[in-house]
């Protein structure tokens, strides 16, 4: 299995590309929709869903274009599935300017293991940074898709409606810290980590 990483849209906001064997997930198709397809079409890989760790307009901006051009359905945590088409809610109506409006999701996720395609997929839930941010755990792999929660040392924003720093920091040490130190964890900004660096190095948990 491997794991392609593309920082794309305003905030250069990581894309992930999970694919093995010419089929695929796409996670928080963050922008630029055309790099995604073309990514895609050149790794010869059909994604069979989309999956968000939360749904803030820079995880949501290729959204609708991507799930159209390969008629793909979307996952989101049920606390954040009317933010797709919600400007209010995903907060492009207050940081862009331009409103980010996406088709409600196919799928809501809870907690436990899923099995999408060929690839089975462990979900947590990590409020904090937003009321339904998730992290997809690729166990085989030691991967950790964390979204906006834990960072290369430091944490994600909690200033945004629905955030708090008492749950944010209570996410990472009950889901994140809670795997091997060996496990990578790619966020939904920067540089990915380890769980092992930021149990030592990240000076807000």
């Amino acid at each position: 299995m491997k794991i392609e990483v593309l920082p794309l849209g305003q905030l250069q906001t990581n894309c992930y590309l999970i694919h093995d064997q010419q089929e695929g997930l796409i996670i928080d198709p963050s922008g630029d929709a055309g790099i995604i397809i073309d990514t895609l079409n050149k790794l010869d890989v059909q994604p069979k869903a989309i999956l968000l760790t939360h749904a803030h307009f820079d995880h949501i901006g290729a959204l609708e274009e991507v799930r159209n051009n390969f008629n793909i359905p979307v996952y989101v945590h049920e606390a954040e599935k009317e933010w797709l088409s919600n400007p209010s809610l995903n907060r492009s109506d207050k940081f862009l300017g331009y409103e980010v409006v996406a088709s409600d999701p196919d799928y809501l996720l809870k907690e436990g293991k899923h099995t999408i395609g060929g690839f089975t997929i462990e979900v947590r839930e990590s409020p904090g940074h937003s009321p339904g941010g998730l992290l997809f755990i690729f166990h085989e792999q030691e991967w950790i898709i964390g979204g906006d929660s834990l960072f290369y040392e430091s944490i994600g924003r909690t200033d945004l409606p629905g955030g708090s720093l008492e749950q944010l920091v209570d996410s990472i040490h009950q889901k994140f810290y809670t795997l091997p130190d060996t496990y990578t964890v790619f966020p939904g900004h920067g540089p990915k980590t380890s769980i092992a660096h930021e149990k030592k190095h990240n000076p807000f948990t």
